[in-house]
């Protein structure tokens, strides 16, 4: 097989070229003995295929991320960390962001820096934690509690999704049935409407909708299409996205749940930023930035002004009503302990496992909640379309 290469020889002077091999592995042993160190591989066979372009999922980033630190843990340098991730069968934007941090690692850049430049899609605190990592001599320490608290963020998105799928199965399904019937069931009967003159209220509705319904069918789809696109707007703009959790927030059951995950989030992250040598300002500055609600995400913020100040944190965040009781009292012990990080940990891990069972509880509600809603829109359909039966029969008496 030939293979296209780029490579710098230890000069750092950039060499390109073809080589023939049986495999990449051997192609790369083959340049190294030239005393050339391979930047980019591809097999000219199978370049349109390599060169597709492809975006990297979120499950992919993260893979990739680990088996970097995993690298890194293992004390492999940065250089040759790197190296192995550009020969690594990525993703092209993947493959194109690894490249670049090789590039300014080869130009004697930080790891911190090669990160911001890098494009990956990572959360802003990787920068600082890489920064905080560097400064005190354990980046790979620094870069797994990064990570920890990634794929913690990712499984809280999960349940979050994975939450509402069965009562959104439930009430689309309803819906689908109830239009259905609209659509199809009830004009069969709607020659009932010339057999009476004194049809009850409940059936007159029913029919009317029928009605409604078969003569805008067209535009019923296509509201219903224009409803499932704002929506999709809404939650793919941060800004909506935003404002529809504020407003969630306020909600019964829903609103108390969505706060408790929000909280072990704020916890989680801050406890990390404090683990990793992150001063306590910018790890609050950091953590507030993880809150997805605007109007909470302000109160965290102004807890920075209070500190800088010289309020205290437990007094700072009591003050702007963020944590609960039990909240302040950890952080405040953790304050005198020495062992804030550790608390703030501690008080993440309390509020996740209050959410979880709190979720559990409202899905308990749910799901039977979504079946008798739906129950009771179809069973005021068939209602109608009997109460219209028996008028037609009791006015041919």
């Amino acid at each position: 097989m030939i293979f296209h290469y780029r490579a710098v020889d230890p000069k750092g002077t950039e060499a390109f070229g073809e080589i023939e091999a049986i495999s990449e592995a051997q192609a790369v042993r083959n340049l190294r003995v030239k005393n050339l160190t391979v930047i980019e591989l591809n097999n000219t066979e199978n370049d349109q295929i390599a060169r597709a372009p492809k975006k990297a999922s979120l499950q992919e980033l993260t893979t990739s991320f680990h088996e970097l630190v995993t690298l890194l843990e293992s004390d492999v340098s940065v250089s040759d960390t790197l190296d192995s991730q550009c020969l690594a069968n990525y993703p092209q934007d993947l493959s194109k962001s690894y490249n670049k941090m090789a590039e300014v690692i080869r130009a004697g850049g930080s790891f911190s820096l090669a990160l911001e430049k890098s494009g990956l899609k990572l959360p802003p605190y990787f920068s600082q934690l890489s920064k905080a990592g560097e400064l005190a001599g354990d980046l790979p320490r620094s870069l797994r509690n990064g990570l920890n608290q990634f794929e913690y963020e990712q499984r809280l998105g999960k349940d979050f999704k994975a939450a509402l799928t069965y009562p959104l199965i439930l009430v689309s399904s309803g819906v689908a049935a109830i239009l259905l019937i609209f659509i199809v069931v009830v004009p069969k009967f709607l020659p009932m409407l010339e057999k009476s003159d004194d049809m009850p209220l409940l059936s007159e509705v029913i029919f009317g909708a029928g009605i409604f319904f078969n003569d805008n069918w067209l535009f019923v789809i296509l509201c219903v299409l224009g409803l499932a696109i704002g929506l999709q707007r809404v939650l793919r703009n941060p800004d909506l996205k935003a404002s529809a959790y504020d407003v969630a927030l306020r909600l019964p059951l829903i609103g108390t749940w969505l706060l408790e995950i929000d909280v072990a989030r704020w916890c989680s992250l801050f406890g990390t930023m404090l683990v990793s040598k992150v001063d306590l300002v910018q790890a609050l500055a950091l953590a507030s930035e993880g809150v997805r609600s605007k109007k909470r995400r302000a109160r965290f913020m102004r807890c920075i002004v209070h500190v800088k100040s010289g309020v205290s944190l437990a007094d700072s965040l009591e003050k702007e009503a963020v944590l609960t009781p039990v909240g302040y009292n950890l952080i405040r012990s953790g304050e005198k302990s020495g062992k804030l990080a550790d608390m703030a940990l501690s008080l993440g891990t309390l509020y996740n496992d209050a959410g979880q069972n709190r979720m559990k509880h409202l899905l308990g509600l749910l799901e039977p909640l979504s079946i008798l809603i739906v129950g009771v829109f179809i069973g005021l359909i068939v209602l109608g379309v009997m109460l219209a039966i028996t008028s037609v029969n009791m006015g041919g008496f």
